[in-house]
C-alpha cells in the first residue's frame, strides 16, 4: 500500500505517527511515575504551551533569542564561505587554516560560556558561542561542496583560460550553491539549539533559555516541558521554511548552466 502513496503524504503520515508514538511513550511514562515533579502530564503541558504562547513575555523572549541566532548564524555562515571560497583557491591557505578549524571543532562549550561571561555579559556570550559552534560546521558543509563540484566543469574552464574569480563565480557557486542552501534550514535549527542552551547556562535575561532556567529554578515541570516543545516547533518551522530556498537556488543554478 505505501508504494502508491506519494513521497509528500507519506512524510505526513510518518510524522503524524512519530508525533502519535512519542505522546504514547510519554502517557505510559508519566502513570509509571506518577510524579508531576519528573514527568509533567500532556494536559499540564499544553495547557503551559497555550499559556505561553499567549504572553508577550514569550514571545519577547523568542525573538530575543530568535534574533541572537541569526546574528550568530549570518557571522558564521558568512565567515565559512568567504574562507571556504579562500580555501578552493588557495591550497596554502587551506593547510593554513586546517588547524584553527580542529581547534575550533574540540572547544569544550561549557567552558567557553564561562570563560565569556567573565569577559562579556549574558547576552554576548550566547552569540560568542553559537558563533563558535556554527563556524566550524558550516565551513566544512561548504569546503566539501566546493569539492564535489564537477571536474570535468573545472577542467573545461581551466581549458579555455578562465580566471579564479570567474570560475568562483560562475562554476563553483551556482554548483554548490543548492545544496549548501539545502542545509540552511538544519544548521540555523542547530544554531538555534545551540543558542537556548548557551542562553540557558548564561542565564540570559528576556530569552528562551532564561524562561527555562527560571522554570527548572522554580520546579515548573508543565511549563519547562511546554518551553522545550515551543523551541522544538520553532525549529521544525525554521527546516521547512529554509526548505523553500533550495528550489529558487536550483533554478538560478540551471540558469547559470545555461548563460555559460
Amino acid at each position: 500500500m505505501l508504494k502508491f502513496l506519494s513521497k509528500r503524504k507519506l512524510n505526513i503520515i510518518c510524522s503524524v505517527a512519530s508525533v502519535a508514538l512519542t505522546a504514547i511513550i510519554w502517557i505510559i511514562v508519566y502513570c509509571s511515575v506518577k510524579n508531576d515533579y519528573l514527568i509533567p502530564s500532556l494536559t499540564d503541558t499544553f495547557k503551559s504551551l497555550f499559556g505561553c504562547i499567549a504572553s508577550g513575555t514569550f514571545w519577547n523572549a523568542f525573538l530575543n533569542t530568535l534574533g541572537r541566532t541569526a546574528i550568530a548564524f549570518t557571522i558564521s555562515f558568512v565567515l565559512a564561505i568567504c574562507l571556504a571560497a579562500l580555501s578552493v583557491t588557495s591550497k596554502a591557505f587551506a593547510a593554513l587554516l586546517r588547524p584553527f578549524m580542529a581547534f575550533l571543532r574540540t572547544l569544550p562549550t561549557l567552558a567557553v560560556i564561562l570563560i565569556l561571561l567573565i569577559w562579556t555579559n549574558p547576552k554576548v556570550a550566547p552569540v560568542v558561542v553559537t558563533t563558535l559552534v556554527l563556524f566550524p560546521m558550516l565551513y566544512t558543509q561548504i569546503v566539501a561542496a566546493f569539492v564535489g563540484v564537477d571536474g570535468e566543469l573545472i577542467e573545461m574552464a581551466n581549458v579555455f583560460g578562465l580566471g579564479k574569480y570567474t570560475k568562483l563565480f560562475k562554476i563553483y557557486l551556482p554548483a554548490v550553491a543548492p545544496n549548501t542552501l539545502a542545509q540552511v534550514g538544519a544548521d540555523f535549527s542547530f544554531g538555534l539549539k545551540i543558542m537556548i542552551s548557551a542562553e540557558v547556562l548564561a542565564n540570559t535575561y528576556r530569552s528562551l533559555g532564561g524562561l527555562m532556567q527560571s522554570a527548572r529554578l522554580y520546579a515548573e515541570m508543565p511549563r519547562l516541558a511546554a518551553l522545550t516543545i515551543a523551541a522544538v516547533i520553532a525549529g521544525l518551522f525554521i527546516e521547512i521554511a529554509f526548505s523553500q530556498f533550495e528550489r529558487l537556488t536550483f533554478k538560478w543554478s540551471k540558469k547559470e548552466g545555461r548563460n555559460d
